[in-house]
């Protein structure tokens, strides 16, 4: 490996020059203009938008099926989504080797916009070997989703991870998400595409939700979240605005210059009301939260969705009766929302016992990732079975560490940190448990090396 003892990488200005002209894709329908962010909210134009949605992965994410390309079911499902009505859908995973038009066409013209989760069940981040998983395959088939879904007007937004940390043992992976999402800014702007919001969906852990937030919001907006979610189970019907919790949720949160919702909401412990849907559309919650995704469609074994679905036909439950009614009984707010113009960046946060991240470093990317920028990712590995995951390895690593800015740590040429700002330590595990290395200058106790574990969807 070369040195980088001398080298300067900004982030927010790695921006390859194209070699020719992008091959749009269909781009939507007058009925899904391009949304916005200002302040910490959404926008359709000089009109605020709300997320109003509904998780959509039948078979479950872990079966690795994209939804969006088995047309005959998606149009059944999408005459269930106008019952609802929703306008939004969000997808887990998708085959980025596909076209999409037809499907995406089929949501366009329905109103309805997709929140994508760039990841799928081979190509993820390792929360337990975070360095090795981060590695120029798994960003070959992240950044060729981008390319299948950027042109699009109705992507509404990217995830660049869903619940990577979910304990305080998993906090030394942040450093490795923020450079995900760094890497996906820079690639959307390299290539061209529009703006497309790009963010971070949290478990709602609370020993340290507060730092995630925090941590992504933090710093120079090259690598910072353009929005926060939280997959959030804390309203279990019969409940309320203040016992539900969401009174004190929604006070935490106040005054983030970023735009947050929920990633995925709906208890099931009880009775399945939807309360929640009133309380948050109400200015109660709108001057923090921008709606949010209700968990899910299709009902798979944890129990959790809305439909049947069996030999091809489609039934809906009780569930699914209570949530279009909760939602057609429940206008947006008028105006603004009550929403902040202000979209100041955090301080980021200190090391503590619960989020053990101790300085502001984050992995460079991988060398190879510049033949990405300049000439495209080219065809994604799809969701083949004959594909060879990502998780435990590549054939280019990240070298060194970087600021959020950009500005190269100085390295030594086998990647080792000689002025990172914090300490180092090692600790990511390989699959056999023992201790492999970690990424130079960024504290990452991994704790959870005994407990092998990839972004998971639930």
């Amino acid at each position: 490996m070369k040195s980088v003892s001398s080298v300067l990488l900004l982030a927010s200005t790695a921006i390859a020059t194209r070699t020719g002209p992008l091959q749009p894709r269909q781009s939507g329908s007058s009925s899904t203009p391009e949304i916005t962010i200002k302040g910490n909210a959404f926008w359709s134009g000089d009109e605020r938008f709300y997320i109003r949605g509904v998780a959509y992965q039948p078979g479950g994410a872990a079966d690795a099926a994209d939804p969006l390309i088995d047309i005959t079911s998606l149009k059944r499902d999408v005459e269930n989504f106008k019952d609802l009505g929703i306008n939004t859908i969000r997808v887990y995973t998708v085959d980025n080797s596909e076209n999409h038009d037809e499907g995406m066409q089929l949501l366009a013209d329905a109103g309805i916009y997709l929140a994508l989760d760039v990841n799928t069940p081979k190509f993820s981040l390792n929360r337990a070997d975070p360095y090795q998983s981060y590695n120029e395959k798994y960003l070959q088939s992240v950044f060729a989703t981008v390319d299948a879904f950027a042109n699009y007007s109705n992507t509404l937004l990217f995830f660049s991870g869903n619940e990577v940390i979910n304990d305080k043992e998993t906090t030394g992976t942040a450093p490795y998400i923020r450079a995900v999402t760094r890497d996906i800014k820079n690639y959307i702007n390299a290539r061209g595409y529009r703006t497309i919001p790009t963010g971070y969906s949290s478990a709602d852990v609370s020993e340290n939700i507060v730092e995630q937030l925090q941590y992504f919001d933090c710093g120079d907006d090259s690598s910072r979240a353009d929005f926060f979610a939280f997959n959030d189970y804390s309203w279990c019907d019969p409940s309320d605005f203040v016992t539900s919790g969401w009174k004190a949720k929604v006070e935490k949160y106040t005054g983030y210059g970023l735009p947050m919702f929920l990633s995925e909401y709906g208890c099931i412990e009880d009775e399945r009301a939807w309360g929640e849907v009133a309380a948050l559309y109400s200015t109660n919650m709108t001057s923090v939260f921008s709606g949010g995704i209700a968990y899910e469609y299709s009902v798979e074994p944890n129990g959790y969705g809305i439909v049947e679905i069996q030999d091809g036909n489609v039934t809906p439950n009780e569930d699914f009766e209570e949530l279009a009614t909760a939602f057609e009984n429940t206008p947006n707010p008028s105006g603004d929302g009550e929403y902040d113009s202000d979209s100041t960046a955090s301080e980021c946060p200190a090391a503590s016992e619960n989020w053990e991240v101790a300085d502001e470093l984050i992995p460079a990317p991988p060398d190879a990732i510049d033949e990405y920028m300049e000439n495209g990712a080219g065809t994604g590995p799809g969701l083949s079975e004959d594909a060879v995951t990502s998780h435990y390895g590549g054939d280019s690593y990240s070298e060194s560490n970087v600021t959020m800015d950009g500005v190269v740590v100085a390295s030594t040429s086998n990647g080792s940190s000689s002025s990172s700002g914090g300490s180092s330590s090692s600790g990511s595990s390989s699959e056999s448990g023992t201790v492999g290395s970690a990424a130079p200058g960024l504290v990452l106790s991994m704790v959870s090396a005994v407990c092998m574990g990839m972004i998971v969807f639930l």
